[in-house]
């Protein structure tokens, strides 16, 4: 069953298109990394699916309610972290985590549980009685992450979760994420991309306003790939060795490997691989293959190519 629904979203600021007519859904419980360069929708995307503000034109529905029409029932079952996550910071933790959490209409009698709840979780027990504006940005980051989660919304929209955070707190906030998405839908963006590819079973890529990529990472790794590349090193004489492949008939082209020193990157041609052809060359040749590498598209480099 689909959480998220969004058809057709389109938003417009004057003649520009800072969304132009998306549509995806994403199910209940998945985790999906929404990527994108500055300025390419991701946030304004977020804000429109959290009823922050409305699109131009299109539509989304949330666990079953219809924006346009219900956004108070729709707003109630997100919790949302802005990407400059704005906090009171003159108030004490404990203090705006129990205006949050009265706000969302938490019932007072479970109201301390909660706040304890998400100390614990968002690991903040340390700094809980210092005021917000004593924190570093990491334990800011932090606080936002407790607000968003502490009416237990079914779905999580994480704008940025990881800004400002050091490597170690990264880490806790992604096993946070994971447990969450046993759970809970998680929709999150990050420019950290193996964070992305780490914490999410599917990505989503907009560029421009439009998605130009969606996936999981094994998948969008193998779609941008298209021929094999493989790092190979044999002994022999290098420059009849690469004439030698380059006669092959699944080898497409041969260079030397940057920054490694007596290997060569061999390319096949569409829809074939070099492996096997590659190893009776050497065997017929009587020379000896010390290795062969097949090397794997990075998400990086599927990032940049759908981007540009």
């Amino acid at each position: 069953m689909a959480s998220i629904v969004v058809e057709n979203l389109t938003k417009k600021y004057g003649d520009q298109k800072a969304v132009d007519d998306i549509s995806f859904e994403v199910k209940s419980g998945e985790v999906v990394g929404f990527l994108g360069p500055n300025g390419a929708g991701k946030s304004t995307t977020m804000r429109m699916i959290t009823c922050y503000m409305a699109p131009t034109d299109g539509n989304i529905s949330v666990a079953g309610f219809r924006a346009e029409k219900e956004p108070g029932e729709i707003k109630k079952r997100i919790g949302y972290l802005p990407e400059n996550n704005p906090l009171y910071t003159d108030m004490a933790i404990v203090d705006y985590l129990e205006f949050c959490a009265e706000i969302q209409g938490i019932r007072k009698d479970e109201v301390n549980r909660k706040i304890r709840e998400m100390i614990d979780v968002c690991g903040l027990n340390l700094e809980r009685h210092k005021k917000i504006n004593e924190l570093s940005k990491g334990y800011r980051q932090r606080v936002g992450l407790a607000q968003a989660m502490i009416h237990d919304p079914e779905i999580l929209i994480l704008d940025e979760p990881t800004s400002g955070l050091d490597p170690n707190q990264i880490v806790e906030i992604r096993k946070l994420i994971k447990e969450l998405g046993k759970e809970k839908t998680v929709i999150l963006s990050s420019h950290i991309l193996s964070e992305v590819e780490a914490t999410c079973d599917r990505i989503l890529i907009i560029n421009k306003g439009r998605i130009v990529a969606d996936g999981s990472s094994e998948t969008l790794r193998k779609q941008a790939q298209g021929q094999e590349l493989i790092s190979v090193q044999i002994e022999g004489d290098q420059q009849s060795i690469r004439k030698a492949l380059l006669g092959l008939a699944t080898v497409e082209k041969v260079t030397s490997m940057e920054n490694r020193e007596g290997f060569l990157l061999v390319q096949s041609k569409p829809e074939v691989s070099s492996r096997k052809p590659i190893f009776d060359l050497c065997v017929r040749n009587k020379w000896y293959l010390l290795e062969m590498t097949g090397i794997e598209t990075k998400l990086e480099d599927v990032f940049r190519e759908v981007t540009n």
